[in-house]
């Protein structure tokens, strides 16, 4: 059994109480360590650039949120629910799910005995990291820090950034963007350690759900770049280029620089890798990125020729392909690269900062990316003076844009481009609002004066409530179970603040 070895941070959020969840306490300790510039994987990659003509890259997302539903209405995970409750819908599932939470810590050393050399990134929300160690599945976890903490398999597995509670970003609260995001950071390192916390560098966001409002955006890089991020994950119909035309089609296989300019005219911008768009889990089970690589070739990129990448995420746990076909498809894709690939050479599995890193021991810089920008944002531009920028004239093109065009909206972008988080939603979106500012009302101006007010009890409670009313299942599954959970939240969280 691994057992991590302990630091002072690691320490420290262990001694945290323990019937809360580790998401606060040491922002300023966890922003030290990950804002760095060394590279992750330079020096342990077994991949030369010079013999890559494509790559592709896979990651894995995992989330069970934290429901009111446990004795006497606990904050439990909702996969203990469905081991609860066994004979409800599809909770039959509920022990599939778990194996699925932890084989990567199986397949990933299995593949690499066969000499195979596998990548994977993982995406996993604070919710069920939180949620498996309040279950005690140290079965799960252990086998997750297997193949994140033992040196032989840091090459191979790559761990991802996300929103501590699923919270998809374009309807959070602005202030609680980087709260969301600390948390999650937090989380990670309570289980797997500093070291471990600073390799990662990559950022899913939930739903793959970007924000195309201007300040919500350059609010939300400001926040990556803040907390260490050196890249984020997008679909590729959530961005356009900065004429406002779709990328083109060998942009989707290349980095790309994704600019976010404010109300006030700042500009911030983040290195992005471009999730194709498909059908997302059969696309990871069956391993189509790999076949779709073999298509591709080295692409030219200002005046560097570089390896193509072809990027795809997917549920880990969810769906009949996951849970069947991915375990059988990911072993023979693994096999048929490490014997040849058909007599076709060149196409290796990457993780996305790997990548980053090969390619910019090349010369190339982020500078050579094209850069792009959130959809709608062209048309915004267009009716103000880029000159002259100011938050009211960027309000009224806005309003005018949604008068006038039927297609302009401000709810972002994601890979469920048919719902929305917003609309037939004011139920759960007005509570949740109106916690964040009585959150923030409170807790401010005590830790902008004294930091520590963070590791107290109280501190976290009010956060925790705060975060998990914001979790998007509670706006996923429609009004019912679930939009009852979320007033729960509410109420709860209320009467934190009001002690």
């Amino acid at each position: 059994m691994y057992t991590p070895v302990s630091t002072e941070l690691f320490d420290l959020l262990a001694g945290l109480p323990s019937h809360l969840p580790r998401i606060c306490g040491y922002e300023s300790e966890i922003q030290t360590l990950t804002n760095h510039n060394q590279e992750v994987y330079q020096n342990c990659t077994n991949l030369k650039i010079d013999n890559i003509q494509a790559g592709f890259a896979c990651a894995l997302h995992m989330h069970q949120p934290t429901i009111p539903a446990g004795v006497n209405g606990a904050l439990i995970s909702n996969l203990q629910h469905m081991f609860d409750h066994p004979h409800d819908g599809d909770n039959y599932n509920a022990g599939v799910f778990a194996w699925c939470y932890g084989r990567m810590g199986e397949f990933i050393p299995e593949l690499i005995q066969q000499g195979c050399n596998p990548r994977i990134m993982l995406d996993y929300s604070g919710n069920l990291l939180w949620g498996l160690r309040q279950m005690q599945r140290d079965d799960i976890l252990n086998n997750l820090k297997r193949i994140t903490c033992e040196v032989q398999y840091q090459p191979h597995v790559e761990w991802l950034g996300t929103m501590w509670s699923h919270g998809v970003v374009p309807s959070t609260p602005i202030p609680d963007i980087k709260l969301h995001i600390q948390a999650w950071q937090h989380e990670f390192t309570s289980i797997f350690g500093v070291a471990a916390l600073k390799r990662v560098k990559g950022f899913s966001p939930p739903e793959m759900h970007l924000p195309n409002h201007p300040d919500t955006l350059f609010a939300y890089i400001q926040a990556l770049k803040e907390c260490g991020y050196r890249w984020l994950m997008v679909q590729e119909h959530s961005v356009e280029n900065l004429d406002g035309s779709h990328l083109q089609q060998e942009q989707k296989y290349i980095p790309n620089q994704l600019i976010a300019r404010n109300s006030q005219g700042e500009t911030i911008g983040i290195t992005a890798l471009i999730k194709t768009q498909g059908s997302d889990t059969k696309l990871v089970a069956q391993m189509q990125p790999y076949f779709e690589a073999k298509g591709k070739g080295k692409q030219q990129v200002g005046n560097y020729q570089i390896p193509a990448l072809v990027t795809q995420i997917a549920d880990g746990e969810n769906g009949g392909v996951m849970m069947n076909e991915y375990p059988r498809d990911l072993f023979r894709v693994y096999q048929e690269i490490r014997d040849g690939g058909g007599n076709y050479q060149g196409v290796v599995a990457m993780n996305g900062t790997e990548y980053l890193e090969l390619i910019a021991n090349t010369g190339i810089t982020e500078s050579d990316y094209p850069q792009i920008q959130a959809v709608n944002q062209h048309k915004i531009w267009q009716k103000v003076n880029l000159d002259n920028l100011n938050s009211v004239a960027v309000e009224q093109a806005i309003q005018e844009l949604k008068n006038t065009d039927h297609q302009f909206h401000l709810d972002g972008a994601s890979w469920t481009n048919d719902l929305s988080w917003v609309k037939g939603y004011e139920n759960v979106l007005e509570p949740m609002y109106q916690l964040s500012a009585r959150f923030h009302a409170k807790y401010d101006k005590l830790v902008a004066q004294d930091p520590s007010v963070t590791q107290r009890e109280d501190y976290q409670t009010a956060l925790l409530y705060n975060l998990l009313l914001q979790t998007s299942c509670f706006r996923y599954w429609g009004q019912g179970t679930w939009t009852d959970y979320a007033r729960e939240l509410y109420r709860r969280g209320e009467e934190v603040l009001s002690h």
